[in-house]
C-alpha cells in the first residue's frame, strides 16, 4: 500500500435517532471518523439516469482507506462519507481478504434537491 497517494481527507458519518421534545423522532447524521483516503473515479459507476424528465449523472467513486479498529464495522446502512463538501452514499465495503491492511469502500454520490 503506497500511503503517499492517501492525500485526500475524508469523514465518516453515522446514522443515530434523535428525539426531540415532544418525542418526535428524526434521523441524524454525526461524523464518526475523519482519516486519509486515495479517491479514485469509479468508472463503472458512471452512468447516467432519466430522474423526472432530466438526464443526471451517478458519480461514483471509491475510496481506499487504512484499516482501524473504529472502521471495523463499517456497512452502507448506518454509514456515509462526506468528501469535499459532497455526500456520497455507500454501496459497497470490501475489507481486502479480511488481511486488516485496508478497506475499499464504493460510493455513489447522492442527490439532493435545491
Amino acid at each position: 500500500m503506497k500511503i503517499a497517494l492517501m492525500n485526500e481527507r475524508i469523514t465518516i458519518q453515522k446514522s443515530s435517532v434523535t428525539v426531540d421534545s415532544i418525542g418526535n423522532h428524526k434521523n441524524t447524521w454525526e461524523d464518526c471518523f475523519s482519516c486519509a483516503a486515495y479517491a479514485m473515479a469509479s468508472s463503472y459507476q458512471q452512468k447516467e439516469q432519466q430522474a423526472a424528465g432530466i438526464t443526471v449523472s451517478d458519480e461514483g467513486l471509491v475510496f481506499t482507506v487504512r484499516y482501524c479498529s473504529e472502521l471495523a464495522g463499517i456497512d452502507s446502512k448506518h454509514y456515509r462519507v462526506r468528501f469535499r463538501e459532497n455526500v456520497y452514499n455507500i454501496v459497497s465495503v470490501d475489507m481486502m481478504n479480511y488481511q486488516r491492511k485496508s478497506i475499499k469502500i464504493t460510493c455513489e454520490k447522492e442527490r439532493r434537491d435545491p
